[in-house]
């Protein structure tokens, strides 16, 4: 039998279960339903823009976006929405 191996996150998510954390939602359908609405909105692309940029960081986005799998364009535009929703933090990094 193979042995499952989980990370921090996934352990964190067990034990909280286990400790009866976890609640039902009152009105599934009902909250099934924003959710949904919600991602609609998000995934949604109904607008195109055109930048300027050097030739170099457009090098290194297309490099991460093959490294990661997915077209330079959706990680561009991943990288505004988390730029603008406040979920993209800042690193300092040495050059």
């Amino acid at each position: 039998m193979k042995q499952i191996v989980l990370d921090d996150e996934e352990k964190d998510i067990l034990e909280s279960f286990d400790r009866d954390e976890w609640v039902p939602v009152e009105n599934k359908n009902e909250e099934l339903k924003k959710l949904q609405l919600y991602a609609r909105n998000t995934l949604t692309k109904d607008k195109r823009i055109n930048i300027r940029m050097s030739s170099k960081d457009l090098d290194q986005v297309q490099t991460i976006a093959a490294q990661e799998g997915i077209p330079y364009q959706t990680l561009i535009s991943s990288i505004i929405h988390k730029y603008v929703s406040g979920y993209l933090v800042e690193k300092n990094r040495l050059r």
